[in-house]
């Protein structure tokens, strides 16, 4: 990994990689988090939408000419914490990719047409999101766990407040979070890294900001509301159950013990809760735990969908699950630690083969941790030194008094 900084505060961070295509990622600390204070819900997501609308110098159905011609695979997204904007294409064509993203970031038209369609389609993709009902049982969660915290609402807001959402406050965000001190780029090609630097310069160079706009919310450090919810959502079959538990008060050794913890109690069909709950009682189909760990959203979280009648007996054999867990003494093994570090390590590989999921997490950690390789890096390389006392001290650290939706359609 290469960096450089540009003369105008813009962050480059540089791989190699073998082969014929160049891999882009574009990011900005400016998700959803940033709309506490001064922005409607959904502003963030609304701007992106808006990026591709048109620029001074392309009109939209250029701009998607292009982007098909161009790129192999591109897309954008906003995160709590963060938009990026991303693509593949061939190495030969990467010149004409970043004039285009410069294009499109550094002169957005935010145009009342443009504005006044990208509205409507945010408030179709509100229904999408709400019928997916992983998606509806966390959100739901998250709003009954939380009374001040940004995530208690979607990303992309909610009905109300994206049609409260003017041009002016589109145009604000993006003068007040669209500035290169804010902006990092990853690239990851075979390409020379003076010839990058020379492109990336060429076009982003010249771009300037007021430095007294960096500045960034704070994420919240509410406690969590704890409990069982259940919502009927009529027409669903089975039923979805999420648990989440706080992880935001463990430091750097607790949370390379709770990668180990999650890699055991919930990844994978020799896990210790699917072996509980699909193979030895036949109780859900899907079930596994996952970890977000984002500014804004730290959180360890179980998933599962089962049947109505099914939603007691998983909810006890979980909980007794996790209790046994608690005091489990012997099972991490010297040897199990180091086939769970193996696991983890190659499930990262396999992500970071795709050199485009290898630059999004790349941007990502730089705009949150502000030292990206080491927090890239951190989950596969740094893991030698965690003992089953670490396990077990963070399981009883953080698997305490969860949070508990349950969404059914009885």
């Amino acid at each position: 990994m290469q960096e450089y900084i540009l003369d105008n505060g813009l962050k480059l961070l540089y791989e190699y990689r073998a082969g014929k295509v160049t891999s882009l990622c574009i990011g900005f600390n400016a998700g959803a988090l940033e709309e506490e204070k001064k922005f409607h819900l959904g502003t963030a997501h609304a701007v992106e939408h808006l990026i591709s609308k048109g620029s001074k110098n392309r009109s939209e159905n250029q701009i998607n000419f292009e982007l098909e011609s161009i790129f192999g695979f591109e897309n954008a997204m906003t995160n709590y914490p963060y938009t990026i904007y991303y693509g593949t294409c061939l190495s030969e064509d990467l010149e004409r990719a970043v004039e285009l993203y410069s294009d499109l970031l550094l002169n957005p038209l935010f145009s009342t047409k443009g504005f006044k369609e990208e509205i409507n389609v945010i408030l179709q993709e509100i229904k999408e999101w709400e019928d997916d009902m992983y998606r509806h049982c966390e959100s739901t969660l998250f709003r009954n766990s939380f009374k001040k915290r940004r995530i208690r609402e979607l990303i992309v807001g909610n009905k109300d407040s994206i049609e409260s959402i003017t041009l002016d406050e589109i145009k604000s965000f993006y003068d007040d979070f669209y500035f290169p001190e804010n902006c990092t780029i990853c690239v990851c090609s075979s390409l020379n890294i003076n010839f990058i630097i020379d492109i990336i310069s060429t076009y982003f160079g010249l771009w300037k900001s007021d430095l007294k706009k960096c500045v960034h919310e704070k994420s919240l450090c509410e406690d969590m509301r704890t409990g069982v919810f259940e919502e009927i959502v009529p027409g669903i079959t089975g039923t979805k159950i999420q648990y989440i538990f706080d992880i935001q008060k463990l430091n750097h050794k607790e949370f390379k013990a709770l990668l180990f913890l999650n890699a055991a109690f919930g990844q994978g069909t020799d896990s210790i809760l699917f072996n509980k709950i699909r193979t030895e009682n036949a109780l859900a189909y899907e079930v596994g735990s996952s970890i977000k760990n984002e500014r804004g959203i730290k959180l360890l979280s179980i998933n599962m969908g089962t049947s109505f009648q099914n939603v007691k007996k998983a909810i006890s054999i979980t909980s007794h699950t996790i209790d046994k867990l608690k005091c489990l003494k012997g099972y991490f093994t010297e040897d199990k630690i180091k086939a769970l570090s193996k696991s983890i390590n190659l499930k990262r590989e396999i992500k970071f083969e795709r050199s485009i999921e290898f630059c999004k997490e790349v941007v990502t950690s730089e705009l949150m941790r502000r030292g990206c390789r080491d927090n890239v890096y951190l989950n596969t390389y740094s893991l030698d030194d965690v003992q089953e006392k670490d396990i077990i001290e963070v399981a009883n650290k953080v698997m305490v008094k969860p949070s508990i939706q349950i969404l059914t359609g009885n």
